[in-house]
């Protein structure tokens, strides 16, 4: 991201750090982070991961390119592209780019003078009666510098800057959410269309079964070996089963429009990358953040903390306007009718001032609004406290999702393996003819399922594990271009 500030706005920053100390009003101080060992008293402390599941490695980093833990080239290319087309986050960059510039105003108004230049030559006639003269014609050239300063005594100005600063920062923490979610809404559906794409390919397994079985069953009926109402069960069950397909073909082409959207690509250009389950791998280990630092890792909180940190300076402009303020102006002139004569010494005009404002009678107004910035400092304090809890509630919730995930796999695992073992030692006893088609096909239908419900165990635990990066706030500390302009401007 390009360097906003202006080599005057970070002077005017120092000397507004400098004078700070003459601020009224109170400082801000960043909350303490919750001193916990854990996140979840229902998880055991030395629980040991399914065979499937990614290892927990408490303390350990989150990389900025997290995504890239699955293995998938594909999957990549996507984050990457939804990263550089996304609309969202393009909004989100220039309503940062937006505050920086306020803010740069902002600066140069309060902490500096102002200073103007003027030049103006007329041309006048007038009739001389008033004085009983003869009409005259006559030209006036003028030019001068106006300059004028209002003194930051109490730190009202200081106050405001503060307020800016801190919502510079709110957009760069809303600016990196808005960048996590958007990783974590296309990782989330690149998997749901490798799972898609898998659990129609097991669905269209299990029709060609099927309609092999009808086949056979339908020579069986011509030459009088098997019954009617066998072969009617056989055309209703895959009757049955092609109605399963439409919609998991509806449900990815969906998802390839999301996908879409989210890449910032129009639904009709089908360039983007088909994912594949096969294509998708689970990391052995993952990281996880300490619960004592989560607070400073998530950016929705760090926003939360930001807005706190405005309503903190907005108490101290309340409490500034209650003192007086001081203006000070000069202006250096000259007036002359001939342009050459300007800045002679007997055209030179000047003047100062000085004027000192302090409210005395205000109907009680200062002190109320003073009082609403107090209420407004607790509502904010209370609203930083929820975006703690939900964020550990969060990262609670994903861990026992996790656990459950991995458990479930493994059942499912060996439910699938029993159902593969069932399905051959049928078909050979059909071969045999000691079992009806009925019963095998009964028992493809049973593994054709039990693979399906292996997709959903497997895609479920893909999600969870992406939703755990997302929950402990991404890797955006470090690398990204967000973490490196805040590293320079804050």
């Amino acid at each position: 991201m390009k360097q906003y500030y202006l080599p005057l706005q970070q002077l005017g920053i120092l000397i507004a750090l400098t004078l700070a100390g003459c601020a009224v009003g109170p400082d801000f101080k960043t909350p303490e982070s919750p001193q916990l060992s854990r996140y979840s008293s229902e998880l055991p402390a030395d629980a040991q991961p399914m065979p499937e599941t990614p290892a927990l490695v408490a303390g350990d980093e989150i990389p900025e390119q997290w995504w890239q833990m699955f293995a998938s080239p594909e999957l990549s290319q996507l984050v990457e592209q939804g990263l550089s087309n996304s609309p969202t986050f393009a909004a989100a960059k220039a309503r940062l780019e937006s505050v920086q510039e306020t803010l740069n105003a902002d600066t140069a108004w309060i902490l500096f003078p102002r200073v103007d230049a003027a030049l103006n030559s007329s041309r006048q006639k007038i009739s001389g009666a008033a004085f009983g003269g003869t009409p005259r014609i006559f030209t006036v050239h003028n030019a001068g510098v106006d300059v004028s300063y209002t003194i930051d005594a109490f730190g009202g100005g200081q106050r405001y800057l503060e307020l800016g600063e801190s919502n510079v920062a709110f957009e760069r923490f809303q600016l990196e959410a808005s960048r996590q979610i958007l990783i974590a809404n296309i990782v989330t559906a690149a998997i749901a269309e490798a799972s898609l794409r898998e659990q129609i390919a097991a669905t269209q397994a299990m029709i060609a079964d099927e309609t092999s079985l009808l086949a056979l069953s339908e020579q069986q009926y011509e030459i009088g070996v098997l019954a009617k109402v066998e072969l009617l069960a056989q055309r209703t069950a895959l009757a049955q089963t092609r109605t399963l397909l439409p919609a998991l073909q509806k449900a990815l082409a969906q998802m390839r429009h999301q996908l879409a959207r989210l890449t910032g690509t129009l639904p009709g250009d089908n360039t983007l990358p088909n994912i594949e389950m096969n294509g998708l791998a689970l990391p052995a280990e993952m990281p996880l953040t300490l619960p004592s630092s989560l607070t400073q890792r998530r950016p929705d909180v760090r926003a939360a903390e930001e807005l706190l940190h405005q309503a903190n300076a907005q108490v101290g402009i309340a409490t500034a306007n209650l003192y007086p303020k001081l203006a000070l102006s000069a202006s250096y002139a000259s007036e002359v009718t001939k342009f050459a004569d300007l800045f002679n010494a007997g055209s030179v005009i000047w003047g100062l001032a000085a004027g000192l404002t302090q409210p005395v009678f205000r109907a009680g107004e200062l002190h109320a609004r003073k009082r609403a910035a107090l209420a407004d400092f607790d509502q904010a304090a209370a609203l930083y406290r929820q975006s703690v809890l939900a964020a550990f509630t969060d990262v609670a919730d994903v861990m026992l999702a996790i656990e459950m995930d991995g458990r479930q796999l493994a059942l499912q695992t060996q439910a699938e393996a029993m159902a593969v073992e069932t399905l051959d030692i049928i078909r050979q006893q059909h071969r045999q003819g000691a079992i009806s088609y009925l019963m095998l096909l009964d028992a493809q239908r049973r593994y054709q399922q039990a693979r399906i419900d292996l997709v959903k165990a497997r895609t479920a635990l893909f999600n969870d594990s992406a939703a755990l990066m997302f929950v402990l706030g991404g890797g955006w500390q470090h690398g990204n271009e967000v973490a490196e302009t805040m590293e320079k401007q804050l």
